[in-house]
């Protein structure tokens, strides 16, 4: 029943955005440090309403949060690795302390719960080979019920985005 009731209050605000909302999101996907200012005369609008909108939108969780995308490779974070990773146990308590002990680690910068032949997919950043080697062998494969690991080595960037709208 809870799920349903989210999923129709997120159709409801999705449905609720007009064309000069996703215009904002897009604008502040393109710079997080735009100012009201500076959208208000690219849309032609006030400063007020726009301002309003935003909050809206903050306050509603349409935008979660503001973000600094770094270089990897200047904060010496070269290596990025997909590791695909399936558990031994899979109730629901085994799942819940996995995911608990993923937010702890640093290397890992996002988590996925996914289907098919592999539970988790995780994408780590580390210096190096032997940076991952560490992180590989001295964290996660010492993680509790760990089962199977596959990691694929992200030879280089084709895209890399994270505007929605």
């Amino acid at each position: 029943m809870a799920k349903a009731i989210k999923k129709e209050e997120s159709t409801t605000l999705q449905s609720a955005l007009d064309s000069k909302d996703l215009a904002i999101l897009h604008l502040l996907q393109k710079n997080a440090r735009i100012t009201v200012k500076e959208i208000s005369d690219k849309m032609h609008l006030s400063t007020t309403p726009v301002h309003e909108r935003i909050k809206r939108m903050e306050a509603s969780g349409v935008i979660k949060q503001y973000a600094t995308l770094v270089d990897h490779a200047k904060v010496k974070k070269g290596l990025m690795v997909i590791c695909y990773v399936s558990l031994k146990e899979h109730s629901k308590n085994a799942g819940t302390k996995f995911i608990k002990l993923i937010h702890e680690v640093n290397e890992v910068i996002e988590c996925y719960s996914i289907s098919g032949e592999f539970d988790f997919m995780l994408k780590v950043v580390c210096e190096d080979m032997n940076a991952y080697y560490d992180f590989h062998v001295n964290k996660l494969s010492s993680l509790e019920n760990m089962g199977h690991v596959q990691s694929v080595f992200v030879m280089g960037r084709i895209k890399e985005t994270h505007e929605v709208v």
